[in-house]
């Protein structure tokens, strides 16, 4: 492996020396109008041409045409995707020499106009901004709504009508120091269509505590606090919905646009609630909109509740030059969507909603997309240029344009011309092609200039091309996507699209970090069963408030009203009324059963939680065990970071999330210690895992060792070889595959390499752990999935750990609890927050419908995109496949499923990977492994026969890419459905937010038991006492045995007469009242109190006075918890402290101080005379402060 790192360390400076380059587009574009003359002809005199004017350019160029006309005039690029679009605005920044503000994409929706589904909050956003510029731009230091100099839209865009006048929807503006009275403010968040919350999380959400509002506008990367004083804006400041604290300084103004183009006015209301009963299945949407609620899918209902709509013509700047991007391409994708809208138009009013067939009753015509050529004739009749760029070379003809000609107005009419400009040729990563492919380049004297976005992809294209023999060329980081080679300049721009066939999926621009989520709500309705500490399983009623005496009259206390079994038979049931600074001993219970109530003061209880922490102790000795034996066994200490690992870790095209980050540097940490690793990380589908283990197999193999990665299933293996060949590609790294899918001589020439050491890293199934491999030297053990290994490969893994490092991956997420409670044991890292740009999978749960289904793959496939269809029954999945065909007869239908032939199953997955086939009906072999970032519907018939967790794992299989995905879950609606099944798909339909998969395992819980937790097959003792409380048990035994000093945590309760607790008034919301409370009761320290006070100030406003005696009371707590004092509290007029014995000569010195002083050794309680009791209510009583000193000083006398 040494002439390995020299190859890294020798190329390594080169290149970096060589990208810091100082080329910049502008230049290359100037060159280009210097030298070529129809490309200077065109660009000088656009408009002498004839209208429309056909222009032979390739798809690279099309970038730099807009650039260079738009210097003269507004020009718009109309182009057959929104995928086009967004390469297309990328490539013209870096081309365009101003303002990157000035090019602007007008997005169209994800969704279809009658599809009762709405499109994104950001989309609509996005396109209110563009509409307000277009007809009301804004010159000066706020670029937000500043002129256009060239707008990219799909052809959607286009020819989808808008609401009349949308250009003139004012967006809400917040400025420090401007006085917005809070109600009118308000008033036009709820108008424009934003969604009010007790919490802000999403975007077009806002919430409003007292003289605070928080928002958080579509447009912005995270959410804004904006602070009143009386009405006037007195702070703006950003803030992380994970955790809700604010950050950074103080923002001066901010934009809150519309969410939805429909605008929730008076009027609209009005007419919505005119028409409820009029529209079947829309009642519901139409009582939403008249009451002011932004409801999903109401945009179906924009012909029904506005006067008119008009075509998006109308908005452009006048004298715009309008580019059509393959106008064959454009037409066809129009006349696609036309045919697929009115499908849905057909289909989604009947199927969305109860299943009762009927057309809709109004006409939705106004809002049908347009004809496509009827478009184009009106733009040319508006004195619009029309210019169509097109792939196909001139014809030669004499219509061609005589470009001399062309300066003197002397243009034949319908010309077409011609640039001299040609597409690359196709190198696909073939690097003899590449290096033939460049040096005929430089041999005709072309200036070669060498695009990619990352800077290490285009470290690692330079070196390979360098390696070659090649170095006249210049490497430009840049979001250029596609090159271009331009005859008449002699200059070659060479794409990493050209020259591998990839390009990165991420936007260069890595987004802000989010924060991982810190908000626990404490989730309990009245009705579910929560276990107390003390006192068991009880049923929780509600909060409630009573009223208490204390110096200054009467004070409002919360408590917790628990409901438990009656004591005697046929008497009510018994109920306890728990303080909230006891919140700490409360948690929601959770398993499989409807549990039996425990009775108050019964012994069942504590029988049940001796039984558990009998086996507890012991699941904890166990683990003790593995601990122990791994930390004295010697491991190999890996080297710490080198360039070329940092050159990798730069080439990811996304922006790592903080988990991810955190993540890596502990597994980084792990490796270098001389102990063997022993790692799980646990993350949601999709949040990044994948890309963990390929930097640490990167580590490892620096160092000259192998690394394996062991798979559960073959499609699993497949795809983590493409991931880690991809990635590794550049690097002298030897990456192979041993599954099912590799032939018998594949694999002998696999074992040869692994045994021989030229095998760097090996992906496969269990057959890795073949005992007759022999590995030269393995350093590092990646395992996936591990619980779905079978009992006799987790032996051979537990023998594994304890001389290699191993590092293991799960997909089913962890809850906080259980990760507490093996921390110190195993090692474990949970990814808990999504991608940035990761968008939630819109799901949808009802009965299945043909037309329904026809219509979801016609929308999917019109976007480029593909379709997983889900069918778990091999027997009968070709009638599947042969209906969706019939369904849609365009599509490209293959069937995949686990009985199949290991060369025939390879071939249709391979074929999927590389756009092939359009829907792949499948079985839940695609459960785990297939990353496919193309693929964006995902369609599951039968959904009631799969389990939850299974449901939440196929829905991961889409919505990896940047378009927004959709999960079908259908069921038959002829045949009934158990109550399991249908409490399986309403969760499933519930938790769509990212990272629910924690949401998701707890419910499993509820609803499937707890299962094999800690390899602990019994499970009754985690049922008797609750998920939440075993987990608790189990950490705390751990940190006995590790800790045999340590003291069991005990409870303290105080009840003084004080008034000390959270207002109504301060937080309304009964739920973030709860996450208040319990967050007073976990804290641990003064430093927990400062961080919680500095949240609630930061959130809700300058706590109150009885908020801040509530602090002053959990200090006391401290004090009295290291003392070992468990209750604190008035009885008539005396002081009762529980807990300690007094040493003689300390009880002595308290009866002289607090005279009349009593000590009760058999329940350890000493009684004091209270300096308040009999005054209570008086006006010469002892304030709330005085109280808490005194109590304070009380405390520190009996420690003395």
């Amino acid at each position: 492996m040494a002439n390995k790192s020299d190859f890294f360390a020798n190329n390594m400076s080169d290149s970096k020396d060589f990208i810091n380059s100082n080329v910049s587009f502008e230049n290359i574009l100037k060159d280009i109008l210097d030298k070529n003359e129809a490309f200077k002809s065109l660009v000088s005199n656009v408009l002498d041409f004839p209208n429309p004017l056909t222009v032979a350019s390739p798809l690279g160029s099309r970038p730099a045409i807009a650039a260079a006309i738009s210097k003269s005039s507004p020009v718009v690029l109309i182009t057959p995707s929104g995928r086009d679009a967004s390469d297309a605005v990328s490539s013209i920044r870096d081309w365009y020499d101003g303002d990157p503000q000035d090019i602007a994409e007008l997005e169209a929706w994800e969704t279809l106009p009658h599809e009762r589904l709405s499109p994104r909050a950001d989309t609509v956003a996005s396109r209110m901004s563009v509409f307000r510029r277009l007809k009301h731009p804004q010159s000066g230091k706020n670029r937000m709504f500043s002129p256009i100099r060239v707008l990219v839209m799909p052809v959607r865009s286009i020819i989808q009508p808008v609401v009349e006048n949308i250009s003139d929807v004012e967006p809400l503006v917040f400025e420090c120091g401007k006085e917005v009275p809070i109600d009118s403010a308000v008033k036009r968040l709820v108008e424009n269509s934003y969604n009010r919350v007790e919490l802000v999380m999403n975007r077009g959400e806002f919430a409003v505590r007292g003289g605070i509002i928080d928002v958080f506008s579509p447009t912005m990367n995270h959410p804004v606090r904006i602070e009143f004083f009386g009405d006037e804006i007195d702070t703006i400041k950003q803030f992380h919905a994970s955790d809700q604290r604010t950050y950074g300084e103080n923002i001066n103004s901010i934009w809150a646009t519309a969410c939805r183009e429909l605008q929730l006015t008076k009027d609209i209301q009005n007419r919505a609630k005119s028409l409820i009963g009029k529209i079947q299945n829309a009642d519901d949407m139409l009582e939403s909109i008249s009451n002011a609620i932004p409801v999903e899918g109401m945009e179906s209902l924009l012909p029904a509740l506005v006067d008119k709509m008009e075509p998006v013509e109308n908005l452009l700047p006048k004298n715009s030059i309008i580019l059509i991007s393959d106008p064959e391409k454009c037409r066809r994708a129009a006349q696609d969507l036309s045919r697929t809208a009115n499908e849905f138009l057909a289909a989604s009013w009947h199927v969305a909603a109860s299943g009762r067939g009927a057309g809709a009753p109004i006409t939705f015509d106004q809002a049908s997309f347009l004809d496509f050529d009827e478009t184009l004739a009106s733009l040319e009749n508006k004195n619009h240029q029309v210019i169509n760029l097109t792939s196909f070379g001139s014809d030669k003809s004499p219509a061609t344009v005589d470009i001399k000609e062309s300066s003197e107005n002397k243009i034949v009419k319908n010309s077409r011309l011609e640039l001299s400009i040609k597409s690359p040729q196709e190198f696909r990563g073939d690097n003899e092609k590449i290096s033939s492919g460049i040096s005929g380049l430089i041999a005709n004297g072309f200036k070669v200039y060498i695009i990619a976005s990352a800077y290490g992809t285009l470290s690692r294209l330079s070196r390979a091309i360098q390696s070659t023999g090649i170095f006249d060329f210049v490497p430009i980081q840049s979001q250029i996507v596609d090159g271009f080679i331009d005859e008449q300049s002699k200059i070659s721009i060479l794409t990493e699209r050209d020259l591998t066939g990839k390009t990165s999926s991420a936007s260069a621009l890595k987004t802000p970090r989010r924060r991982r989520k810190s908000i626990d709500l404490l989730d309990l309705k009245p009705g579910d069963f929560v276990v107390h500490d003390q006192h068991g399983i009880g049923k929780f009623i509600g909060m409630r408030q009573r009223n208490i005496k204390t110096s200054s009259g009467e004070a409002t206390r919360e408590y917790l009203e628990i409901e438990y079994a009656p004591s005697k038979r046929n008497a009510p049931a018994d109920k306890l009324f728990i303080p909230t600074d006891q919140l700490d001993l409360v948690s929601k219970y959770i398993g499989a059963e409807i549990p039996k109530l425990n009775k108050l003061g019964g012994s069942d209880w504590a029988a049940t939680k001796a039984k558990a922490k009998k086996h507890v102790q012991e699941v904890a000795e166990d683990l003790i065990k593995l601990y122990s034996a791994r930390a004295s066994t010697k491991g190999f200490a890996f080297s710490s970071d080198t360039p070329w690992q940092k050159e990798l870790e730069d080439a990811f095209p996304y922006q790592e999330t903080p988990d991810q980050l955190t993540t890596i540097d502990e597994v980084k940490q792990d490796m270098q210690k001389p102990i063997p690793m022993d790692r799980l990380i646990c993350g949601d589908v999709g949040f990044g895992k994948t890309e963990i283990a390929v930097r640490a197999a990167f580590k490892a193999v620096q160092d000259g060792k192998q690394v394996v990665v062991l798979a559960p299933t073959t499609l699993l293996v497949q795809q983590h070889y493409e991931t880690f060949t991809n990635r590794f590609s550049g690097f002298p790294v030897t990456v192979a595959a041993m599954s099912r899918f590799q032939s018998a001589k594949e694999i002998d020439a696999t074992m040869q390499g692994i045994e021989s050491g030229q095998v760097d890293v090996v992906v496969g199934t269990h057959k890795l752990l073949n005992p007759n491999i022999k590995f030269k030297d393995l350093g590092l053990v990646i395992i996936d999935e591990e619980q779905r290994f079978g009992v006799e490969h987790k032996e051979t893994l537990k023998a594994l750990r304890t001389n290699v490092d191993v590092l293991s991956l799960s997909a089913t997420p962890i809850p906080r609890t259980l990760e507490m409670a093996v921390t110190g044991i195993r090692e474990m890292s949970t990814l808990a927050t999504p991608p940035e740009d990761r968008l939630p999978v819109l799901t949808y749960v009802g009965a299945y419908e043909d037309a329904q289904v026809a219509a979801c793959v016609k929308r999917e496939l019109l976007r480029g995109g593909q379709v997983f269809y889900v069918h778990n029954r091999v027997e009968d999945i070709s009638k599947i496949a042969s209906n969706i065909q019939k369904l849609v007869p365009d599509a490209r239908v293959a069937i995949a499923h686990g009985k199949m032939g290991e060369k025939q199953l390879d071939t249709i997955i391979r074929d999927f990977w590389h756009r092939d086939i359009d829907v792949l009906v499948c079985t839940t072999i695609i459960e785990t492994g297939l990353d496919i970032s193309n693929a964006n519907t995902l369609i599951v018939d039968h959904a009631d026969r799969f389990g939850l967790s299974q449901l939440h794992q196929l829905r991961g299989r889409v919505g990896r890419g940047r378009e927004r995905a959709y999960a079908y879950f259908l069921y038959d609606p002829t045949k009934p459905m158990t109550q399991q099944a249908h409490d399986r798909l309403a969760t499933i339909a519930q938790y769509t937010a990212l990272g629910s998969g924690f949401d998701v395992a707890m419910k499993d819980l509820e609803l499937r038991g707890t299962g094999n937790l800690l390899g602990d097959a019994q499970s009754g003792h985690i049922e008797g006492v609750g998920f939440d409380l075993y987990v608790r048990m189990v950490s705390e035994a751990v940190e006995k045995y590790k800790e045999p000093d340590h003291k069991e945590s005990i409870s303290v309760s105080i009840d003084l007469p004080i008034e000390a607790s959270i207002p109504v008034s301060y937080i309304d919301s009964d739920k973030l009242r709860l996450e208040a409370y319990r967050k007073l009761a976990e804290a641990q320290n003064d430093e927990d109190l400062k961080e919680i006070f500095n949240e609630l100030s930061d959130r809700y406003g300058n706590p109150p006075k009885s908020l801040q005696t509530l602090f002053d009371v959990a200090r006391l707590r401290f004090k009295a918890k290291q003392m070992g004092v468990n209750q604190i509290s008035m009885q008539g007029k005396t002081v009762r402290v529980i807990g300690v014995d007094p040493a003689q000569s300390v009880w002595m010195r308290l009866s002289r101080i607090y005279r009349g002083a009593q000590f009760k050794p058999v329940t350890h309680t000493m009684i004091f005379p209270s300096p308040f009791a009999s005054v209570l209510g008086d006006s010469s009583s002892m304030s709330e402060k005085e109280i808490v000193e005194w109590t304070k000083q009380l405390l520190e006398d009996i420690d003395w």
